[in-house]
């Protein structure tokens, strides 16, 4: 096994989230996909989240797996995201993966950036 595999997981996903994960990947038709989060310099606050979907895992990945979805976190993101919730909200300001990260000490008003100093 792969000594980056969590399964104790201590990035959350939501179940709304696993859902549309699941169906996205069907939707595109190739089951080796996995859902890569990652943090990037930018946004409003500093650092903003991305997602993509990936077939490829990185020597430095760190992979969850729930319910038969992979989820992939490279090892600098990683620390920023430790404790975070991945979830996945389809309202009146559209659809979007959110994250709920208890490291951001100040976020945007959309809620794609984030900073972790005061």
């Amino acid at each position: 096994m792969n000594e980056n595999v969590k399964n104790n997981i201590s990035i959350t996903l939501t179940e709304v989230a696993i859902k549309k994960v699941s169906h996205l990947i069907k939707k595109k038709g190739n089951l080796n996909l996995k859902l890569r989060v990652f943090i990037q310099g930018g946004g409003c606050s500093g650092f903003q989240y991305g997602f993509m979907f990936d077939e490829h895992t990185n020597k430095d990945d760190i992979i969850f797996k729930k319910n038969g979805i992979q989820l992939l976190i490279d090892s600098v993101s990683y620390q920023y995201l430790i404790g975070s919730e991945i979830d996945y909200k389809d309202d009146l300001d559209g659809s979007k993966f959110v994250i709920k990260n208890p490291n951001a000490v100040t976020t945007c008003g959309c809620g794609s950036s984030f900073s972790t100093y005061k």
